[in-house]
């Protein structure tokens, strides 16, 4: 069984070295103490989120506070290639629920979008709440998922300035899934994005991607792509893209 996880901020570990012993304090420590009632010698991972992972052992703890003894430091690279989440708002979660679900499979970037047909709208005097929000569900899955690199939540956009974002990022592979597309995954181009460096997937609400988004999106320099013979929720379709793409590249051994 891999260790449970705990985040502390990137400078307290760049300097930690095996045999150290580190004291840590706030909400995590708390968690370990007095949620996972963490006992002394059962062992247990520090991550910063941007790729470094200690290997430790729990010695003691009360409250908000522990100290543990480092065995190992590891620094787990970015996978290749980078895939990002482009997700549309959705009623009930299931925008959140998709970006969960990207996160413990390993997405590196996730980008709130607000499509026209969104029925979630991002208000300003409630913006910071909702981002607080993804930025809260992407940090627990992380955890979950055993995961030492992160994912960047990117700022939410709406349809024109996610049309500005592809334009602005032409080494991205942008692929934008709907219903309609005439190209499958099952064609030659597909086994050839493993080139690429960096994938997007992008993912529209309930209601699907409006005709004139579709032709911004791609006039922007996104491909269509038709996912399966079936319509998904708005949930289940970036997930099951990014699986496809693990399956396709050979990403999972």
């Amino acid at each position: 069984m891999t260790n449970p996880v705990f985040h502390v901020p990137a400078g307290d570990l760049s300097r930690a070295r095996p045999g150290e012993v580190l004291d840590v304090a706030g909400p995590e420590a708390k968690h370990a103490v007095t949620v996972r009632r963490l006992r002394a010698g059962e062992a247990l991972d520090l991550v910063d989120g941007h790729g470094t992972r200690a290997v430790c052992t729990f010695d003691s703890g009360a409250k908000d506070r522990m100290s543990v003894t480092v065995h190992e430091i590891h620094h787990d690279a970015a996978q290749q290639p980078e895939f990002t989440l482009v997700q549309a708002l959705a009623k009930g979660d299931r925008d959140l629920q998709a970006a969960e679900a990207a996160t413990e499979l390993g997405v590196s970037r996730v980008i709130p979008w607000q499509a026209e047909r969104s029925i979630v709208r991002v208000h300003a005097d409630r913006a910071a709440k909702l981002m607080a929000k993804w930025d809260s569900t992407l940090a627990a899955a992380a955890k979950q998922s055993r995961r030492a690199r992160w994912p960047e939540r990117g700022d939410w956009v709406d349809t024109a300035g996610l049309a500005r974002l592809i334009a602005a990022e032409p080494q991205m592979l942008w692929l934008v899934l709907h219903e309609s597309a005439s190209t499958r995954w099952s064609t030659p181009d597909v086994t050839r994005w493993g080139d690429r460096s960096r994938i997007a997937v992008i993912v529209g609400p309930e209601g699907g991607i409006g005709d004139g988004e579709l032709e911004a999106l791609c006039a922007a320099g996104a491909q269509p792509m038709r996912l399966g013979t079936t319509v998904m929720r708005s949930s289940t379709a970036g997930p099951a893209a990014l699986a496809a793409l693990h399956a396709v590249l050979g990403l999972w051994d």
